[in-house]
């Protein structure tokens, strides 16, 4: 079995011991050195980012300058990885606890079905105030909106897959967990967090995606019914795409490609490779995944005199944490608790969401009206067939094509980057050229919205599929070699099977980010042309626009009902299926 308990290193034996704390190689002298480059610019964007500032006195747009778009990237690469930061430390917390305590799941999955159907434009309108009242007189105000809107297009996907993961953890791995009485301190860095690292670091990639497709709509914020953009690439966009700038657009383009191509050869490649020490199987694949990056940390002594220099730390930390104690049951006792506690607890929760309920609807008799909600759910309806039509095709598509990259070590090294560019690649840069497509066709945005929509939402099936189809052992492929199955029946029996439980994950956070794209395919406006479809996301992008919170917070209302409505009937049954018939462990 070739899972490994996440432990520092220790000092090999090998010869190659004594070197490491000897003299420096070349190989120590560039990784230093690019370190030094990434800290020192990192201040230097710090330091920008919490300039004086006011509402007053910023700025609607930025500069198309082409000249800036190096420190464009370097500004929104930075806000993305702060984003992924918070996203990880949500996700270890949040996902943690709703896969080991029944109360909390019944809270935290279906608030995060709400949350991934929360627009990003609503979710800055109703934070923006508050982060720049936290920052007063600073740029970190306006900063901190726009990562936090960064933040909730990568948290909630990632939160799924780790929650997923833990769920779908080999029962043999629990049992000796608790035999080897583990503090949870112990099981979760040496057992839980390796169990699922190879479902995070792709669904990782993918919510990094998301995040760069609706970058637009982060870095141009509106505080006090005012734009104001922030220098990035985002905004960088929507000022090319207002001007109608094909030169610069494709310039813009070329940069973020470069961008996002650097990021997953110096980041996300190397964690890849880096993971297959996790990968759960007694058989390990013929050919590994390789990393340039990894060769080098891997040949470099910086890595291991840095864990000489933060052991005693972690030992220090790990007494600490025992504090919390060992972890005794099963992750898969299922038993209820207290039924007095689960009275209380469920009904202080019921009655909160009552409160909530009749707060929320005499706030919109009060502004919008409760006749609103009428016209508003038949435009969800016209938003979620469209949905449902982006979510079929991309099953279609996507499933036998991530089966195919997830299954072939060698194609999946090409492939990734590829795929990683297409999942953040954001629509707006196609504004201009959907527009005149569209004229050309006379197809009206109705439809052709869907092919935007797909843009951002259709990659959480093919990078969960990859995920999934990456982890089915390697043993049990060779034994269906070995017996002769295949075409239609190794599918049936092996594929489809091992694919379930991360086609479902990928499904579920797939509808809840169309549902998000719709804001970015329902209206469509490059220069003077402004085409727009009969939906939800073109209501809420209009109010948004319009500065009418009370319609903004309506649509996002409506969204959110009926994506919850139709995890709780659908998804959930199915992913409890899944968990339950298709696991591998």
């Amino acid at each position: 079995m070739t899972l490994e308990l996440a432990i520092p290193d220790r000092p090999k034996t090998t010869p190659e011991a004594p070197r490491a704390r000897g003299r420096l190689r070349a190989v120590d002298y560039l990784i230093i050195g690019a370190g030094v480059l990434l800290i020192l610019l990192a201040l230097r964007l710090f330091r920008d980012m919490s300039v004086p500032w006011t509402p007053d006195t910023g700025t609607e747009t930025v500069s198309t300058d082409p000249a800036n778009l190096p420190y464009y990237a370097a500004r929104t690469t930075l806000r993305m990885f702060i984003g992924l930061a918070a996203s990880i430390l949500f996700t270890l917390i949040v996902g943690q606890w709703a896969a080991r305590s029944r109360r909390a799941e019944k809270v935290f999955i279906p608030a995060l079905d709400v949350l991934q159907s929360v627009p990003v434009l609503a979710l800055v309108s109703i934070t923006v105030t508050a982060f720049v009242g936290l920052f007063h007189g600073s740029y970190l105000g306006a900063e901190a909106a726009c990562i936090f809107a960064i933040f909730t297009a990568q948290a909630w996907n990632m939160t799924f897959a780790y929650y997923q993961a833990l769920r779908n953890m080999p029962r043999e791995l629990d049992d000796s967990a608790r035999m080897m009485r583990l503090t949870r301190w112990q099981r979760l860095w040496q057992l839980e967090v390796p169990t699922a690292m190879v479902p995070m670091i792709w669904n990782g990639m993918m919510s990094f995606g998301g995040a760069w497709f609706m970058l637009a709509a982060s870095e141009v914020i509106t505080v006090s019914g005012r734009d104001e953009a922030l220098p990035g690439m985002g905004s960088f966009i929507a000022a090319a795409t207002s001007e109608a700038e094909v030169g610069n657009l494709v310039v813009g383009a070329l940069v973020m490609v470069l961008t996002i191509v650097s990021v997953n050869v110096v980041f996300w490649r190397p964690l890849t490779a880096w993971s297959e020490r996790f990968r759960v199987e007694h058989t390990e694949s013929a050919q590994a995944p390789r990393s340039l990056v990894l060769d080098l940390l891997r040949r470099s002594t910086v890595p291991g005199r840095l864990a000489r220099v933060l052991r005693p730390v972690g030992e220090r930390i790990d007494r600490l944490m025992r504090v919390f104690g060992r972890s005794t049951r099963s992750a898969y006792d299922e038993r209820a608790g207290s039924r007095i506690g689960d009275v209380l607890f469920f009904g202080l929760l019921f009655a909160a969401l009552a409160w909530g309920t009749w707060a929320l609807a005499s706030y919109f008799e009060r502004t919008v009206g409760l006749a609103e909600f009428g016209p508003t759910s038949l435009m969800g309806l016209a938003s979620l067939g469209r949905v449902i039509v982006l979510l079929v095709v991309s099953t279609i598509v996507w499933v036998p094509v991530g089966v195919w990259i997830g299954m072939n070590p060698r194609v999946c090294r090409f492939a990734q980057p590829v795929v990683q560019v297409l999942a953040s690649f954001p629509a707006q840069f196609l504004f201009i050229f959907v527009i005149a497509a569209l004229t050309y066709t006379g197809i009206s945005l109705n439809i052709g919205g869907i092919a935007l929509m797909a843009l951002g939402a259709q990659w959480y099936v093919l990078f969960n599929v990859i995920a999934a189809a990456g982890q089915i052992p390697t043993d049990l492929r060779e034994a269906m070699d070995d017996l002769g199955v295949h075409g239609v029946q190794r599918w049936k029996s092996l594929i489809l099977p091992a694919i379930a439980p991360g086609y479902v994950v990928g499904a579920i956070t797939a509808f809840g980010g169309a549902w998000n794209a719709t804001l970015v395919g329902e209206v469509v406006e490059a220069g003077s042309t402004h085409m727009e479809a009969y939906g939800l996301g073109a209501y809420i992008t209009n109010a948004t626009t319009e500065d009418v919170f009370a319609k903004v917070l309506l649509g996002t209302v409506v969204m959110s009902v009926v994506t919850v409505a139709i995890n709780r009937l659908l998804w959930r049954r199915l992913q409890r299926t899944a968990e339950r018939r298709f696991s591998l462990s």
